[in-house]
């Protein structure tokens, strides 16, 4: 029989994209959101910031795993937002619920804000990288992540804590980096960015649902980077949005300042996702770029 998993925040950016990975890997998936939801599962809805709803919603589904990817989302604003320690709580409540329950394996949605940005050499960040996290966002979620590490010894319970980088997908708020750049061209107008210098981690949210659904149907515990580790400048992924549109012409690269403080590099070492999880897959920027195209294709040139 398949086991029983819940996952959490399953109608958000990350989650669904999860769906179908992990009905892939052998779970009678269950996906819990504010609100319907479409995709491979049984769906519930349920406010997890509510302890009593989160108690019903764990009695009803008896899940042996549980995918945490709920919390506060909205662009720009959650960096800083109060809800951070809103989430820091339920979340802390949640998972002592599930391991009361008898859960077996609990795997939450972490951040690479949770690393320092500042200290260490120009190269991609293991997972020892030393924590100090800068913003609310990043704090929370450190912390969590040390509460749950901590239960997880207590309880006997098999913890894993996936730590995300740069995403673009389907149902990217309109105002970040590659929807901004792809629907300006798309529209024939100019798309305006900085320097693009910086170099970044980006990875599809489908190839990141790929690597979590291998890491929760895995053994290993503790942080794993989920990241392409594949390092880019932004100007190579605005480019590449230019070539798969056919409008490069109206790139307008330098146009904006570079935000002031911005970390030269934020890139992910990849050893234990590819070693100890045992993913692989190599990332194909330009072609899950293609993806998000009408019809989901390179547009001709002109």
């Amino acid at each position: 029989m398949a086991e029983r998993l819940l996952l959490t925040g399953a109608s958000g950016f990350v989650g669904r994209a999860a769906l179908a990975s992990l009905a892939a890997a052998g779970f009678e998936v269950h996906a819990a959101a504010r609100g319907a939801g479409e995709g491979a599962a049984t769906w519930h809805a349920a406010d997890l910031l509510d302890e009593a709803a989160m108690r019903a919603l764990l009695r009803e589904v008896r899940p042996a795993v549980l995918v945490h990817a709920a919390w506060t989302v909205a662009h720009g604003r959650f960096w800083t937002a109060p809800e951070n320690a809103d989430w820091l709580e339920a979340s802390t409540a949640l998972g002592e619920a599930f391991a009361g329950m008898g859960g077996r394996r609990l795997v939450g949605l972490g951040t690479c804000a949770e690393y320092d940005w500042e200290g260490g050499a120009a190269e991609p960040w293991p997972e020892a990288r030393r924590i100090a996290p800068a913003t609310p966002y990043g704090r929370t979620k450190a912390e969590l992540a040390r509460r749950w590490a901590v239960l997880g010894e207590r309880r006997g319970l098999a913890v894993a804590w996936a730590r995300l980088f740069h995403l673009f997908g389907p149902g990217e708020p309109p105002e970040r980096l590659v929807p901004a750049v792809l629907h300006a061209l798309l529209e024939g107008r100019e798309a305006r960015t900085g320097s693009g210098t910086a170099v970044r981690d980006f990875a599809a949210t489908g190839y990141i649902g790929r690597a979590l659904a291998a890491l929760v149907a895995g053994g290993v515990t503790g942080a794993v980077n989920l990241a392409s580790g594949q390092p880019v400048t932004i100007r190579a992924v605005v480019e590449a949005v230019g070539r798969i549109t056919g409008r490069a012409d109206l790139l307008r690269i330098g146009a904006l300042p570079d935000r002031p403080g911005e970390p030269p590099l934020i890139a992910a070492d990849v050893t234990r996702l590819r070693r100890e999880v045992g993913f692989t897959e190599r990332a194909d920027l330009e072609g899950d770029l293609a993806a998000l195209l009408p019809g989901g294709s390179r547009l001709p040139a002109g």
